[in-house]
């Protein structure tokens, strides 16, 4: 961070304006001990007189030099703009914090009142906190600060949202941490170089403020003086003497750049976002709607029924949309037993991630989580949260995120952030934590690990922090570990070895394993079945060995279809899947892939299939289901009238 700033004062903005804040400063602090003495010496035979070699702004009322008074008044006017803007700054991050920390209702409440509030202008709120707080110095200081919060506020606002949805906050309220502690170990280090920087520039706007203040005599009273008193009494005498009013005046704009100039200096150097104004309300909590489900659950053995890790049934994520609920997750069901692996394919817009951050208890406000059934190692996980709740997931459930770049907090080291789960769930010190980081790293095959504990997230290459993910996913011992996507972000090699990872945990600690995947050779690979997911459903669950040869369900066929292999003739297009995946916002009737299906009659387009059971242990949800022949299935299909009727309507 420091030498970010130190760029921005290689700029000629940034040196020019940092020379003229240090001036500002050093002359705040060094004038009233050198100078007070002549700033107050009355002359009466020198009162009111123009500028002179002795006086050169001239002199007050009672013989003053107002030379002399005007560098006095900078140490006032520069403490006081400072003491408000600290009480802004701390106002506006408890304003901004709360929605964060508190209830929805509260939150809606305080958000609601920074809007307002930051319709205003500062200097009319200032005035109006100046007629409650009174006239002086204390009531000019809070009524700048109380007017300069709002703005500091929403800005405070805008950053935590934006910081909330970060992997690796998701990964530390996995882990337990409280929103206390996700707020001030996560997330405000991530903010402060864009407060900070507003902060600077609310200086020079709270230094213009108080000025304007004590110039209309709300602010500093007799026998105090600041920039703005001067500039108050010299304006009596302007026509006579105008430099007594331009001098205080002058000082006010020369310090006010060098505050906003030097803020503006490192904004541009750091790309920091600049406060910004606007209403916006909360949408309104929405409970899904009756939504035909897959009330069919997976049917299984006693055998994989008592040794069941995640049941789920009925599992349904809803969000509010502007023409209704949207519903990306919609009746889904499936278990998951001790060391097995089960991979999750689709579209994008399939459901995998939302039915990821379902099960591990991440979906925020206002989304919506229900089911019939969600158990994780026996517990009712739609039960309100307990400590026991939060000790079960941050120890026994592991989640790998798909960026490994934005699964660390790039402001902690990586042993710190791998010690926190150890420190919190399974009672060690800080010591012990560590050792146990460097332990976990080892595993994962991290070289050198106690030297990597101390290195921060950027440190790292890519495939490395996604094995530092995997060795925070182990710091316990966990029964679970959801992999979304783990190798997006990595290259071929890189992805074998992170793959091979994981089947080494699951054989050697009998974890069952989640992997969500694009890439269904992967998945054939590593897992032992497959659910296929359209449209929020899952439409196809199969063993991973059937996946090439035995696959049912059209759309299954079709992302087969659409993996090149070595005999792909390369003077051919690539073959695709045809037209759009539909819209969570507004799904069809009937079966969701009937207007990109060729086997589609009017039967799909009226009714949609649940998810049954087929005579060799398959589950899919069609209604013309039909064994794969192993080859490259043809996509460029036409469409039956039906079907492209329902597409149009």
């Amino acid at each position: 961070m420091a030498a970010r700033w130190l760029a921005a004062l290689k700029t000629p903005v940034g040196a020019v304006s940092a020379a003229m804040l240090l001036s500002v400063l050093t002359l705040a602090v060094l004038a009233p001990i050198l100078w007070s003495g002549q700033a107050e010496e009355i002359n009466t035979r020198a009162i009111l007189q123009g500028p002179s070699p002795e006086h050169p702004v001239g002199t007050d009322s009672l013989g003053r030099d107002l030379f002399f008074r005007l560098l006095v008044a900078t140490g006032l006017s520069v403490k006081l703009a400072l003491a408000a803007t600290g009480i802004g700054v701390c106002v506006g991050l408890v304003l901004g914090a709360v929605p964060s920390l508190l209830s929805r209702r509260i939150g809606r409440l305080v958000t609601a009142f920074v809007n307002i509030a930051v319709a205003f202008p500062g200097l009319l709120l200032a005035m109006f906190f100046a007629v409650i707080f009174g006239v002086g110095q204390t009531g000019a200081v809070l009524a700048i600060g109380f007017a300069t919060a709002p703005s500091f506020a929403r800005l405070t606002q805008t950053l935590i949202a934006t910081q909330s949805e970060r992997d690796f906050i998701a990964a530390a309220k996995l882990a337990g941490v409280g929103r206390v502690q996700r707020l001030i170990r996560h997330i405000l280090p991530n903010i402060a170089e864009p407060l900070v920087v507003t902060a600077t520039i609310g200086a020079g706007s709270s230094l213009l403020a108080f000025a304007g203040l004590s110039f209309l005599g709300l602010g500093v009273q007799p026998p105090a003086y600041d920039w703005g008193r001067l500039l108050n009494e010299g304006l009596n005498d302007i026509y006579l003497h105008p430099m007594a009013a331009l001098a205080p005046g002058l000082a006010v704009v020369i310090a006010g750049l060098a505050f906003n100039l030097f803020g503006e200096a490192v904004a541009k150097t750091l790309g920091a976002p600049t406060p910004f104004a606007g209403k916006g309300a909360a949408p309104q909590r929405v409970r899904p709607t009756a939504v035909e489900s897959s009330a069919d659950v997976e049917p299984s053995t006693s055998s994989r029924e008592s040794s069941a890790v995640l049941t789920v049934s009925d599992l349904f994520v809803s969000f509010p949309g502007p023409a209704g609920p949207i519903t990306p997750v919609r009746g889904v069901s499936f278990s998951l037993a001790q060391g097995e692996a089960v991979g999750v394919v689709g579209e994008s817009g399939s459901g995998k991630t939302q039915t990821a951050l379902a099960l591990a208890q991440l979906v925020e406000y206002p989304g919506s989580v229900t089911a019939s059934r969600l158990e994780f190692l026996g517990q009712d996980q739609l039960s309100s949260p307990s400590p026991a709740k939060r000790q079960l997931l941050g120890t026994s459930f592991a989640m790998v995120f798909q960026d490994p770049m934005k699964s660390f907090n790039p402001t902690m080291r990586i042993g710190t952030q791998l010690a926190e789960v150890a420190q919190r769930h399974q009672g060690m010190n800080r010591r012990q934590a560590l050792a146990r980081a460097a332990d976990r790293l080892r595993a994962v095959r991290v070289p050198a690990a106690e030297r990597r504990l101390r290195q921060y997230p950027h440190e790292f290459s890519g495939g490395m922090r996604q094995r530092a993910m995997i060795g925070m996913g182990i710091m316990g011992n966990p029964a679970l570990i959801v992999a979304d996507e783990p190798t997006t972000a990595l290259d071929v090699t890189v992805q074998q070895q992170v793959l091979r990872l994981l089947s080494t945990i699951k054989e050697e600690n009998n974890v069952a394993i989640l992997l969500i995947s694009h890439d269904l050779t992967l998945v054939g690979q590593v897992c032992e079945r497959v659910l296929v997911m359209y449209a929020g459903r899952i439409v196809e669950d199969l063993p991973a060995t059937d996946l090439a040869e035995r696959s049912l369900h059209p759309y299954t066929q079709a992302l087969l279809a659409a993996v090149p292999d070595m005999e792909t003739d390369r003077n051919q297009p690539l073959a695709v899947v045809p037209g759009r995946p539909a819209d969570p916002s507004n799904v069809p009737a009937g079966c969701a892939f009937a207007s990109r299906c060729p086997k589609a009659d009017d039967h799909c387009t009226r009714e949609d299939p649940q998810l049954v059971q087929q005579e060799d242990g398959h589950r899919v949800a069609c209604w013309h289901p039909s064994r794969g022949t192993g080859q490259r299935v043809s996509v460029e299909l036409k469409l039956p009238a039906a079907a492209l009727q329902g597409e149009a309507s």
